[in-house]
């Protein structure tokens, strides 16, 4: 008599289960590089956004008024004004910063206290440096997006206008 056999020995199964695992051992560390460099390029994209949107703040409301100071003003509102201009989302015009999204924090700070607002510094850290991001990045009212040289913490404050343009820590970013 002839047996014929049906279905997988446990061996087989076992084997297969191992290269799924080998497999997955390969394949994650790359995606979560790839995720985490996903959200630098996302936390800078925002701030050249950002920027675009405070040089309209400033042409719809004039030399008079300034930069807007917080993030609360560039965002939603009825009727739109220079407390609520509609130039950005209502999650990156939160209220209290940092506003997160993509992995990072957001912070607009100015030198500024009084009208006119002639400067600001806008400030992306990531929630979790080497995980949710690699890099701390920051953009000031010359338009020009930097990333941090060496990666060093997730910032707990928005950076100054000097700490942003210190050459020795941040470096633009090439479009």
């Amino acid at each position: 008599m002839k047996h014929t056999r049906k279905g997988f020995s446990l061996i087989e199964l076992l084997i297969v289960v191992a290269i799924i695992l080998i497999i997955s051992a390969i394949a994650i560390p790359n995606l979560l590089r790839s995720r985490m460099a996903a959200h630098d390029a996302a936390a800078a994209s925002t701030l050249r956004n950002l920027n675009n949107s405070q040089a309209a703040y400033i042409a719809e409301f004039g030399s008079s008024i300034g930069y807007s100071d917080t993030m609360l003003k560039l965002g939603p509102g009825v009727p739109c004004d220079q407390t609520h201009a509609c130039l950005m989302d209502d999650v990156l015009a939160c209220a209290s910063e940092p506003c997160l999204k993509s992995g990072f924090g957001f912070f607009l700070t100015s030198t500024a206290s009084t009208l006119p607002i002639s400067d600001y510094t806008a400030t992306a850290t990531p929630i979790s440096l080497g995980q949710s991001g690699q890099f701390n990045f920051c953009a000031t009212d010359d338009g020009v997006v930097r990333q941090e040289i060496v990666p060093s913490t997730t910032l707990g404050t928005a950076l100054t206008h000097t700490q942003c343009t210190d050459q020795t820590k941040y470096l633009p970013l090439s479009k």
